[in-house]
């Protein structure tokens, strides 16, 4: 999550109008998503791929890097969805184990391809977003739209406190492994359960800390931030526009 908060200050594309790029990602990722179309489905992981890695300046081995977790996650449970555990064998293989056979037949196989490649679709989708503008940025864009202000307040903060558990988490755990706290099961263990109560301990004090120090600055249920304002150019809408279309397209002829 560093990373990607890391890269979307240093995008090509920050600086493009953020409702542009919320509704490029988010109209695209409906398509994805409702139409299961495979066709359409290649075509956004490698567009979306392309824009946040060419227009966006992300190096591609960061952004092949963010790509392998959710990778081979979906890619378990799409191996799930295209094997079955039956009593009679399918077409494509079958691994017999005493009466009962490990499976797989085109349609199960098929399937969980298609599942596959619409996810890895949807994913790039919102790298495409997330790579590309700052969670300040969508905050402000949320008040636009009026979101209601305290859960634009709780998203933010909930944000800020990610980043500061994550780096007090990791120094416990340096701590702990430099004092042998994880040299066999049992240990680590009890390393871990001191971590977890550490980080709570911690984000309670945190927390008072930071209420205090918002009230010292006058805060009255409100965290104001500056704004930037990026007009949309019609090149880009005519080009989000375009690729929607096309996304149609794809759709119709996929069928």
């Amino acid at each position: 999550m560093a990373a990607i908060d890391k890269l979307s200050y240093h995008s090509g594309l920050r600086y493009v109008n953020t409702g542009e790029k919320f509704a490029f990602s988010a109209i695209t990722l409906v398509l994805c998503i409702g139409s299961r179309s495979v066709c359409l489905a290649v075509f956004v992981f490698f567009a979306m791929g392309i824009l946040t890695v060419k227009k966006g300046g992300i190096p591609i081995s960061e952004y092949l890097r963010l790509l392998t977790i959710p990778m081979v996650f979906l890619g378990m449970n799409s191996l799930i969805l295209g094997v079955s555990i039956r009593q009679t064998p399918l077409e494509v293989f079958a691994i017999r184990w005493g009466t009962w056979y490990l499976t797989g037949g085109r349609e199960t196989i098929g399937y969980g391809i298609q599942i596959f490649i619409t996810a890895m679709a949807a994913v790039s989708c919102l790298y495409f977003l997330s790579c590309n503008t700052t969670m300040t940025d969508l905050l402000i864009l949320f008040r636009k739209w009026k979101c209601p202000a305290l859960i634009a307040e709780l998203m933010l903060l909930i944000y800020r406190f990610i980043f500061v558990l994550l780096d007090r988490g990791r120094a416990v755990s340096i701590a702990q492994k430099s004092r042998l706290g994880n040299r066999d099961y049992r240990t680590g263990l009890h390393s871990f359960g001191e971590l977890v109560s550490c980080l709570f301990v911690s984000s309670v004090k945190r927390s008072e800390a930071l209420f205090d120090a918002m009230e010292s600055r006058c805060y009255d249920g409100v965290i104001r931030v500056l704004e930037e304002e990026y007009p949309p150019k019609k090149r880009e809408v005519f080009g989000m526009i375009a690729f929607e279309l096309w996304a149609c397209f794809l759709i119709w002829i996929g069928r």
